[in-house]
């Protein structure tokens, strides 16, 4: 096999590795699970045998390794991780070989991907903000990853755009994450079904039941959209009538997932149109706060819920218009790497590692999307 770098994207759940070689081609692609629930140790050492395992599966010594890892984390030291629990962690106890190795916060790790390979390669500044359990976002400046001065750069899922809003895990309130990430979509609409079936519209929703809704405004959770803005569909977000939509008894409801509620919000859901209304609203003011203060030249959007496609990317972008009243919107632009963009942004750590920092400008995205993780 040709010299390669072993790539590792590590998340909460589970972990993405692979084998990249100089020209990008992915050689090898696995996948295994994180046992956060044995203990900081123990995912230690699973990244140490997957990579030893991902090493010996190309059938020699890597030129050097790429982690892409989850909370506090410099070059060289994963200082803290609340999902998995670890602390002061130095990048050679990951690696059980003795190459060059290379950290990286996860999702910087996939907004470098999308800078160098991907949706933003022709851009110096943007914003990568997948959207997923979570909501975090890479801040691209000169086409590199800024982590500000302490590494919490980028936590744009924790800015409170409802003050009078919902309670967030992180302690504040009304935060983005609350209401626009695809587990508080799934979570929102949930609680909304279920105070509707028993007749207590206000729990769990933006409005009482005596709320009107003005035509042309949108739904959002604490406060009014400006007049004139658009709701996701195009017509007002329809006030809860208190009464559960009709249901067969003998067949169990189908769990709430983000993928669900899209596919009910595009039928006309009136429960699912306000949770996906508040989402979309909840996203315009991130985004326009984020825009007035750094400017980008656009917004790359990935995760689950920016799979929606046009469902989320219409609305927000008529959204965002309206609220930057007196300069242009960026463009809103869907990720380009997919479930392969942690991963491939470890990889560029790998080789940067190892001496070749020009990695990835030569790379053809055609390969890179190929083959997918499983």
């Amino acid at each position: 096999m040709s010299s390669f770098v072993v790539a590792l994207d590590v998340g909460g759940t589970s972990m993405k590795g692979g084998l990249v070689a100089r020209s990008g081609e992915i050689l090898r692609i696995d996948r295994r699970a994180t046992p956060r629930d044995r203990g900081p140790a123990a995912v230690v050492e699973e990244i140490r045998s997957f990579i030893g395992d991902l090493a010996a599966a190309g059938g020699g010594t890597p030129e050097g390794v790429g982690l892409a890892v989850p909370g506090l984390v410099t070059a060289d030291t994963a200082l803290y991780s609340a999902n998995i629990g670890w602390r002061g962690v130095p990048a050679a106890d990951f690696v059980p070989l003795d190459v060059p190795v290379m950290l990286g916060h996860d999702v910087r790790t996939g907004g470098l991907a999308e800078s160098v390979l991907g949706a933003g390669r022709e851009l110096s500044d943007f914003l990568f903000l997948p959207i997923g359990t979570g909501i975090a976002g890479a801040v691209i400046v000169n086409g590199e990853p800024y982590g500000g001065t302490a590494g919490w750069g980028g936590e744009i899922g924790h800015i409170p755009v409802f003050p009078q809003g919902e309670p967030c895990a992180c302690g504040q309130v009304g935060c983005l994450e609350t209401y626009a990430s695809a587990s508080a979509v799934a979570r929102r609409y949930a609680a909304r079904l279920a105070a509707a079936s028993s007749g207590n519209t206000a729990t769990g929703t933006a409005f009482s039941p005596e709320t009107t809704v003005p035509a042309g405004t949108a739904a959002s959770s604490g406060t009014a959209a400006p007049a004139g803005t658009a709701v996701s569909s195009g017509t007002a977000a329809p006030a809860l009538t208190g009464t559960a939509a009709p249901t067969d008894e003998a067949v169990p409801p189908a769990p709430a997932t983000a993928e669900r509620i899209a596919a009910l919000t595009a039928a006309g859901d009136p429960v699912a149109r306000q949770v996906w209304d508040d989402a979309v609203e909840a996203l315009s003011l991130a985004l326009a706060t984020y825009t007035l203060l750094l400017d980008p030249s656009a917004i790359i959007l990935g995760g689950g819920l920016a799979e929606a496609g046009p469902l989320l990317s219409v609305p927000l972008t008529e959204r965002l218009r309206n609220r930057l009243t007196f300069r242009d919107a960026p463009p809103l632009r869907q990720a380009a790497l997919g479930v392969n963009a942690g991963m491939l942004g470890a990889a560029l750590l790998g080789w940067r590692a190892a001496g070749f920092t020009d990695a990835g400008t030569e790379w053809s995205l055609d390969v890179l999307k190929s083959p997918r993780v499983a």
